[in-house]
């Protein structure tokens, strides 16, 4: 009879090379769920962080020298080696005690869905799930294309938990600025908000209508599964607008 491995016990490594940190690593895995656990020895990042990278270098090699936005993002991963090798990065938090368009802390505080930036500002855009805690995303998605300059996309993260169901909204936003959930409430980390971030959809692969109708980008689901680069988890797709 074969053992079960419970889940505290669950243990898995992958030796490969790592395209946050450009180094050769161990991937390791403490627990069944690979999209947060599944990380690199050295730079800690996970799955989706190494598909978003490996996405951004296949379609925008000359990264280095672009415009680049990005929200939310962590010190970590992707946005590190983003941070750290792009002369052009401008970052954005969302705080909604500050005023937007104002820095807090040399941060931008912007809202996605009334942005202060000018148009065509930007090269690429860069979210890692961010859209499903959002009330109002076609705003945001109209917003970003305006921000994007032509030739160039918006390329985030976000889990497209329906699939090949349609998206559901799982949260609106109350009076005073509350999530009135619509469904069981589920929240995320969010690391400048102790409290969280509530999840307000939950998107399927109807997202790329969603996206051209609201914005005008073309937008292709890259779904990558390497092990070498230690991508495989769930919910790993990468989606690329971009703007023709």
């Amino acid at each position: 009879m074969l053992d079960i491995i419970a889940p505290s016990r669950f243990y898995w490594e992958q030796p490969g090379h790592c395209p946050c940190c450009d180094r050769d690593t161990v991937f390791v895995a403490r627990h069944q769920w690979l999209r947060d656990q599944f990380q690199c020895t050295n730079c800690w990042c996970i799955p989706r962080e190494r598909a978003l990278m490996v996405t951004i270098e296949k379609h925008f090699p000359n990264w280095k020298a672009l415009s680049i936005h990005e929200s939310s993002p962590i010190d970590k991963g992707a946005s590190k080696k983003l941070k750290d090798n792009c002369r052009h990065y401008t970052v954005s938090q969302y705080f909604p005690n500050d005023p937007f368009g104002s820095l807090v802390n040399g941060v931008h505080n912007e809202d996605l869905e009334a942005q202060t930036f000018a148009d065509e500002s930007f090269d690429l855009v860069i979210t890692q799930d961010v859209f499903e805690h959002l009330y109002a995303p076609a705003k945001a998605f109209k917003e970003i294309a305006r921000t994007l300059k032509k030739g160039g996309a918006h390329i985030f993260t976000v889990p497209i938990i329906n699939r090949f169901q349609p998206t559901e909204v799982w949260a609106s936003k109350g009076a005073h600025g509350e999530p009135v959930f619509l469904k069981d409430p589920e929240w995320h980390a969010n690391p400048v908000d102790a409290k969280g971030s509530p999840v307000t959809i939950h998107w399927g692969y109807d997202i790329v209508d969603f996206i051209k109708v609201h914005s005008g980008l073309t937008t292709s689901i890259e779904y990558i599964d390497d092990l070498s680069k230690g991508i495989r988890a769930e919910f790993r797709e990468v989606l690329v607008s971009k703007k023709m």
